[in-house]
């Protein structure tokens, strides 16, 4: 049985300022630390009870978030690189209209790649599996995890059992400081019990 809450890092600079975020080692912006804050607070006040083991992301901004989150629940985030949003290669450090302005290949499927030097969906869900089989083996029982919005929704779908193929239908979305709370049973099964709650920022 393990008990799993990830939460998107809050808000960040490049979230106003109109950069690419991806590789990019943007901080929080002050509101961002505001909200991380928050979040420690309210889960500390709900999870008294129980020990978690913290994972992030090592970029800045998830690493500053989980910083903050683990200081309210008297734990020291873990960082893996794994769980780094996905990397859009020439474009990081750039900025949102030069994305736009410069794009080699328009996303359709998995497969495609903005820019020859990025990566992929596919090579994002390569990359966060053998964390997540790992994640889902060991010892641990109760486990936080901090990450960015395109890297969790590949959780989600890896979280449900879906094949990769599925990203090209359907996925799961949450926003900047959304925390979801998931359970694996004692049988196995694997639910959703709240998706990208954003009452915790508040």
């Amino acid at each position: 049985m393990k008990n799993v809450i990830t939460i998107q890092h809050t808000q960040s600079i490049h979230h106003t300022n109109g950069m690419v975020g991806s590789w990019t080692d943007w901080d929080l912006s002050e509101v961002g630390i505001q909200q991380a804050n928050n979040i420690g607070k309210n889960l500390s006040n709900q999870l008294s009870d129980k020990k978690y083991v913290l994972y992030s992301s090592d970029l800045l901004r998830a690493k500053h978030t989980a910083e903050i989150v683990g200081r309210h629940l008297g734990v020291a985030p873990i960082f893996v690189a794994e769980l780094r949003e996905r990397n859009l290669g020439k474009c990081v450090g750039k900025s949102v209209q030069w994305l736009r302005d410069n794009i080699e290949v328009q996303e359709k499927s998995i497969d495609d790649k903005m820019f020859s030097d990025a990566e992929s969906r596919r090579d994002e869900w390569n990359r966060l599996l053998p964390f997540f089989n790992e994640l889902m083996t060991n010892k641990y029982e109760n486990v936080i995890i901090v990450s960015h919005g395109d890297l969790l929704s590949v959780f989600n779908t890896m979280w449900l059992g879906m094949d990769i193929e599925m990203l090209n239908k359907s996925e799961i979305f949450g926003l900047a400081g959304g925390v979801s709370f998931m359970q694996e049973t004692a049988d196995g099964k694997r639910l959703i019990k709240r998706i990208s709650d954003m009452s915790y920022i508040k």
